[in-house]
């Protein structure tokens, strides 16, 4: 069985937040691959469903980021899921807007919901780091990362999301390369209408 877990804030005043780009995949991953009703367990919300034959928890913790390890440690130590079998899904200012990376392990970078689930289960568990840019000065991170996406950054966002939901079965199977590449290509489509679009608009 697979804990995967997207990070972010519970309330609808954090729902479209650049921090909340975790629980906005895992519910692109729910909707895409018909997972179970939605129910309060764990200090969170979860939701059970299949990816490429695995069985798959999916967990958005309500205890607020910092304090994310809390949810994870609980729903992990029920069903016995060792840390390798967990994926965390969660928002990186250190990648550019867009881009997509997966890792086993490492540091935290600052990030306060993989510290805490570091404190809690250790760092072994699997992280999708999804880019959001940085703002430029380490004092503006904080309202940044509490803020809403922009309109230019849902052209990316949601082709984004489309594309890692559909390659989902792949993350499951354990095959980070070919989910990144999965992802990569899905997206190309999205990419190349920009590219005409941006090549057709007027120069000044």
């Amino acid at each position: 069985m697979l804990l995967l877990v997207g990070l972010g804030n519970p309330g609808p005043e954090h729902s479209r937040n650049r921090h909340n780009v975790g629980f906005m995949a895992v519910d692109a991953i729910i909707h895409r691959h018909s997972f179970g009703p939605a129910r309060r367990r764990f200090h969170g919300v979860v939701s059970d469903g299949t990816l490429a034959g695995e069985r798959v928890l999916a967990l958005k913790p309500q205890t607020y980021m910092n304090r994310s390890g809390i949810s994870v440690a609980e729903a992990a130590h029920f069903f016995r899921i060792a840390p390798p079998e967990v994926i965390v899904i969660h928002d990186e200012i250190d990648l550019v807007g867009g881009k997509l990376r997966v890792k086993r392990g490492g540091g935290t970078a600052g990030h306060n919901g993989l510290r805490d689930i570091d404190a809690h289960i250790g760092r072994d568990f699997r992280r999708v780091r999804i880019g959001i840019g940085h703002p430029g000065v380490r004092e503006l991170v904080m309202p940044y990362v509490l803020s809403d996406f922009a309109k230019d950054e849902r052209e990316w966002l949601d082709p984004l999301l489309k594309a890692l939901a559909e390659a989902a079965p792949l993350l499951a199977q354990g095959d980070d390369a070919a989910f990144m590449s999965r992802v990569a290509l899905l997206r190309q489509p999205a990419r190349a209408d920009r590219d005409r679009a941006d090549d057709a608009a007027p120069k000044i």
